[in-house]
């Protein structure tokens, strides 16, 4: 049963300047049906997959909009970044989804997929990639990037190694090895936990920041559930996992200090961090650069995007007619609405604009 958050008043506000900066046009495409504003409902099949991290947004977008346009299907597999941008590629999917900007060769095999346009980045999922641990009457844990480097690259393997016990004085650490867990399939999250260390302690992290997982030691489960499931079973276990999975399940996630406090992963903190992202795409292409390093207090340092990649043209008229106006909704602000009560980051303000114009777009 998913847990459904109080909106906090600094995203209830983000969503407000939402609202104030969309024209009437982007307003009215608020409800499932259609997605275009026009009401008319949508028929057709489409399959899509990738990013495990969105499963539990998608999972309520595509309910709503099949509750709406019931001659709607769309098949979403969470089977991770790497294969969806693959399915893409290979012309099994109509849409891929991606918690990171694809590499170029990446790109250049998803233009050639399409028969007219490049393949653009549409962000529409904001998140924390906290830090999940199960440890026993541990309620509260901080950790710094150093640590955190140190646990998941296996150079500190017990509960009360000194260097966590000095960040947690008081907290009643057991005398236990550490069960860490990692993904074991291509990930976004993968790529952006990694880049996150490799930006904070590059000393430290020297392996490779892409999607597979390289460091040494660690267990690996596939999929963002797949590491919540198994972090839930194993006592004095610690893994990487979206937000949602954690508020889901009966795990809890660290704190992470950046240099400036240690910041609780939650929505609102992770959405002051996605703030200060800047778009390195152009067009309609929205890729964002995120910066690992903030230090601010109440931004949540370790977060991750996740994009839906398609053709800006040159889908096929039966993928088309779906995706458009699925994505339409999930674009709106019903759409955005539902992210936070289930432990995401909507997307506000200006970069929401840009979205809807770039799904507005797609021919």
């Amino acid at each position: 049963m998913k847990h459904r958050l109080i909106p906090t008043a600094a995203v209830a506000a983000a969503l407000a300047l939402t609202l104030a900066g969309c024209s009437d046009a982007d307003q009215a495409d608020t409800g499932a049906t259609g997605g275009a504003g026009g009401g008319t409902a949508v028929s057709g099949s489409i399959k899509a997959s990738g990013s495990s991290a969105q499963k539990n947004a998608m999972a309520e977008w595509v309910n709503a909009f099949q509750s709406a346009n019931p001659e709607v299907t769309i098949d979403y597999q969470a089977n991770g970044s790497g294969a969806g941008i693959q399915d893409f590629t290979n012309n099994q999917t109509a849409f891929a989804g991606s918690d990171a900007v694809m590499k170029d060769e990446e790109q250049a095999a998803a233009d050639a997929r399409c028969a007219s346009g490049p393949a653009i980045h549409i962000p529409l999922v904001g998140g924390a990639i906290a830090i999940a641990y199960n440890v026993d009457g541990v309620d509260s844990l901080t950790l710094t990037p150093e640590v955190i480097a140190g646990i998941f690259d296996s150079s500190i393997t017990k509960w009360n190694d000194p260097k966590i016990a000095e960040l947690n004085q008081g907290v009643a650490l057991p005398d236990a090895p550490i069960a860490q867990f990692h993904r074991s399939d291509e990930s976004g999250t993968t790529q952006n936990f990694n880049s996150y260390l490799a930006a904070t302690v590059p000393d430290a992290w020297t392996y490779e920041v892409g999607k597979a997982w390289t460091a040494p030691g660690g267990q690996g489960s596939k999929g963002s559930d797949g590491v919540a499931s198994s972090l839930t079973s194993t006592k004095n276990s610690i893994g990487y996992v979206e937000l949602s999975f954690v508020l889901d399940g009966d795990l809890k996630a660290a704190k992470v200090d950046n240099g400036g406090g240690a910041v609780e992963a939650t929505s609102a903190n992770a959405a002051n961090a996605i703030a200060a992202a800047t778009v390195t795409g152009s067009g309609n292409d929205l890729g964002l650069e995120l910066d690992p390093t903030i230090a601010e207090a109440n931004a949540y340092p370790i977060v991750l995007v996740t994009y839906q990649i398609t053709c800006e043209t040159g889908l096929p008229a039966e993928q088309l007619d779906v995706v458009k106006p699925f994505l339409q909704y999930a674009s709106s602000t019903e759409g955005q609405g539902i992210l936070e009560e289930i432990g995401y980051v909507p997307i506000t303000g200006d970069l929401l604009t840009k979205v809807q114009s770039s799904v507005e777009a797609l021919s």
